[in-house]
């Protein structure tokens, strides 16, 4: 039978390939150090679970409104007015499974066939291959370490054409970890505004960020930026709750209404009692949030001074995120080969840069022990060493 032709255009994902032969070779018993996972690897904190389980004990498992609980929506729609400054109300966000499906049900309920989504590389992995299942165009704008991975404002006017429908911004960064400084928010929103394009700022890692660094939300950073904004986040990685798929859209109303529409027709609504524990993230203490950025924080002093010692690779301090991207270029390997041989022979796993749009990198996450931070990165010296 015939496979749609959208489907057609995504490629298998070479992520999940690495992942699959890591997981094979460690129930081989061979010791795998895996620094592939994007995920915090701390328990998601007691009091969201209890709240959770106490939804369960309450009989709260039956279907709910498709734009998410209205406590949770009001909760949400509170904090962004807290940190953004902006009129937040309970309309204006829909609760999604996971911050992945906000993203997806915005395209689904924006991107006609032809339409072009300004995409800045590096990128997630997922936006590129979103656009594609809409029948959108991806326009990728390639940057470089001069700029810190990040787009710059001429870089942007220059992508947006009669066609343009969406530019996709994230930061904090996966993969790269860097962070916009708030002179540069404010310089793309001023390019957005002038050009009427709509943007969605994917906000996932905005509470893990490190030293004086400050996160400003494109949304409240041009008079007039939040009609053109909408917000993507969710509870994944600030509250370590990865598998409980919490996430959210914030902004226009409308367009609020057309993304509610689609998860109607699709997912119904999210799972009832995790919502529960979501409220009990926002109603609580941030105290949890803050012991896992700190872990973060001194694993990425660790790794990126072990990395730095490395003859032969090069990597910017990430600002936040929990992620090193890495320049491997001088290795003479391609990304894909790289992280392949060095899973074969040095039992380490790490993802390609291939999948976030450059060959000549790879993405290490240091959301794992320091320990292990320690015994693969001199794995990955030694490797290196054997191909310059």
């Amino acid at each position: 039978m015939k496979i749609a032709t959208r489907v057609e255009k995504v490629p298998p994902s070479v992520t999940l390939a690495i992942s699959a032969k890591a997981k094979a070779m460690k129930a081989e018993g061979m010791d795998v150090l895996n620094f592939s996972v994007g995920e915090p690897d701390f328990d998601t904190p007691k009091h969201i679970v209890a709240a959770a389980k106490q939804a369960l004990d309450e009989g709260k498992t039956r279907y709910g409104p498709a734009a998410g609980e209205p406590k949770l929506r009001s909760l949400i729609a509170q904090t962004l007015s807290k940190e953004t400054g902006l009129d937040y109300k309970s309309d204006n966000i829909v609760v999604t499974n996971g911050g992945k499906h906000s993203l997806y049900n915005l395209m689904v309920a924006v991107i006609n066939p032809g339409d072009e989504v300004i995409i800045p590389a590096p990128y997630w992995l997922s936006y590129p291959e979103m656009v594609k299942l809409v029948e959108g165009v991806p326009v990728i704008v390639t940057t470089g370490a001069d700029t810190g991975y990040k787009i710059t404002p001429e870089m942007l006017r220059q992508s947006i054409t009669p066609k343009t429908k969406l530019f996709v911004l994230n930061s904090p960064s996966n993969p790269t970890g860097m962070v916009y400084t708030p002179d540069e928010i404010r310089a793309l929103a001023a390019v957005v505004v002038e050009t009427g394009t709509l943007v969605v700022s994917d906000e996932i890692y905005s509470k893990i960020i490190y030293d004086d660094v400050k996160h400003l939300s494109i949304a409240s950073a041009h008079p007039e930026s939040y009609k053109y904004t909408l917000i993507s986040s969710g509870f994944a990685k600030s509250f370590a709750m990865t598998g409980w798929r919490i996430g959210y859209l914030a902004g226009d109303l409308d367009i609020i209404k057309a993304t509610t529409r689609v998860q109607s027709h699709s997912t119904s609504n999210v799972c009832t009692f995790a919502q529960y524990g979501a409220i009990a993230a926002l109603e609580n203490s941030l105290d949890c949030v803050e012991e896992m950025r700190l872990a973060f924080a001194k694993r990425r002093e660790v790794m990126f001074e072990l990395l730095n010692a490395i003859q032969g690779i090069s990597c910017l301090k990430p600002d936040g995120a929990f992620y090193m991207y890495i320049n491997i270029a001088k290795t003479g390997l391609n990304s894909v080969d790289f992280c392949n041989f060095i899973l074969e022979e040095k039992q380490l796993a790490a993802v390609p840069g291939q999948a976030f749009g450059n060959d000549d990198h790879i993405r290490l996450s240091y959301a794992t022990d320091l320990i292990t931070i320690e015994r693969g990165i001199q794995r990955l010296e030694e490797f290196v060493q054997s191909k310059i």
